[in-house]
C-alpha cells in the first residue's frame, strides 16, 4: 500500500468525514525526512542489523524501535522511530508464520521506506519512495 492510497480514501472508508487528514501532514514531514530516513536505512542495513528496516510514524508515545526524529524537537507534526522485521516478529506484531510473505513484499530498501504508519483509528504499513 502506498501513502497515497490512505489519502485517496473517500469518506465513510475508515476516513473522519470532515477536515483534514492526519496524513497529509505526514506526506510533508516524510518529504523533509527521508533524506535521513534513507541515511538510516542504509546503515541499519550495512551494518548487519536487519536488512528490513521499518520506520514507525506516530503522533504519540510508542515503545518501538529507536527514536530517529522526534517532532517536537524538530518541530514537525510526526515522530519517527527506526525498527525492524525482527523487532515486529520478536514483539508479535508480525508472526513468525507471516515472515516469508512480509519479505516478499517488502519493496527495495535502497528506494522505499517502509513505514507502520499509527494513527487513532489503527496502524498500516505503508511504502513511501526516497
Amino acid at each position: 500500500m502506498d501513502l497515497q492510497d490512505l489519502l485517496n480514501k473517500p469518506e465513510g472508508e475508515g476516513q473522519a468525514p470532515k477536515g483534514k487528514s492526519p496524513l497529509v501532514s505526514l506526506k510533508a514531514d516524510l518529504d523533509f525526512y527521508k533524506e535521513a530516513i534513507q541515511e538510516v536505512s542504509v546503515e541499519l542495513m550495512a551494518e548487519g542489523y536487519t536488512l528490513f528496516p521499518i520506520f514507525v510514524a506516530h503522533q504519540h508515545e510508542v515503545d518501538l524501535g529507536e527514536v530517529i526524529l522526534n517532532r517536537n524537537e524538530l518541530n514537525t507534526a510526526w515522530t519517527i522511530h527506526a525498527s525492524s522485521l525482527e523487532e515486529f516478529i520478536e514483539k508479535r506484531l508480525i508472526d513468525e508464520d507471516k515472515r516469508g510473505y512480509f519479505e516478499k513484499s517488502f519493496k527495495p530498501a535502497n528506494e522505499f521506506m517502509c513505514l507502520f504508519v499509527i494513527v487513532p483509528e489503527g496502524a498500516n504499513f505503508v511504502f513511501y519512495p526516497y
